[in-house]
């Protein structure tokens, strides 16, 4: 038995190995805090059972109710560009098994993360209580209800705010809720064309706008849509 364990963790350990090297180093992602993060934290105990042996692949992992995991490149390359920092507070959209809020957490202060799905929230809620990360707030509900934006009248502010589902448009009033100085990431658009977006806010007024790359990734249950024009 302890033969069997040894093997397979050499196995995953190989493809863990691989996964950095070939797919998320060679996508730009070289920023050693990443690239450690997902050495460090074990991808394969966020996938689903039947998947375990795609835990490292270049895909995008289903995990029920039509979600799926992110592909391990775009995760980093995510990762690097929100450059979250110890005394950061994160809002994510979109908790899924848990995987991409783990890692955030493990940069963050606090991450606050949001999901529509209530079966999925607990399973992430397990996943994160497996991997011993407590630093997280599960909320299980619409991201574009509008609940997100205060709290008993307050309004929050965050350091990042990052999405892990793709939205035609802008969510409204989604941007005002960083901080000075924080950034959201989101990818904006329809298929076949999205556009990976990083948004700071500069002033108290002042927003810049840079489009990353272009990607396709599905998108968030409910998202706001493009207006069509009535003629």
């Amino acid at each position: 038995m302890a033969n069997t364990t040894n093997s397979i963790n050499m196995q995953s350990d190989t493809a863990r190995f691989n996964m950095i090297e070939q797919q998320i180093r060679t996508w730009e992602v070289l920023d050693p805090k990443v690239l450690t993060l997902l050495n460090d934290l074990p991808r394969e105990k966020f996938v689903p059972s039947e998947y375990a042996g795609l835990a490292f692949a270049d895909i995008e992992i289903p995990i029920g109710f039509g979600q799926t995991m992110l592909s391990p490149k775009l995760e980093g390359r995510i990762l690097q560009a929100l450059n979250v920092e110890k005394t950061n507070t994160v809002l994510h959209i979109g908790t899924g098994s848990g995987y991409f809020t783990a890692l955030l957490a493990r940069l963050a202060k606090q991450v606050v993360s949001v999901e529509i799905e209530a079966e999925l929230s607990a399973v992430a809620a397990k996943h994160l209580a497996d991997n011993h990360i407590s630093n997280v707030v599960l909320k299980v509900t619409d991201a574009n209800s509008g609940r997100l934006t205060t709290v008993a009248g307050k309004k929050i502010l965050y350091d990042a705010i990052v999405y892990t589902a793709s939205s035609p448009v802008e969510p409204v009033g989604m941007r005002e809720q960083l901080n000075v100085g924080g950034v959201m990431f989101i990818v904006l658009g329809v298929a076949p064309v999205m556009r990976a977006t990083l948004i700071q806010r500069v002033s108290e007024t002042g927003f810049r706008e840079d489009v990353l790359f272009e990607t396709c990734i599905p998108e968030l249950i409910n998202a706001p849509q493009v207006k069509q024009f009535e003629f």
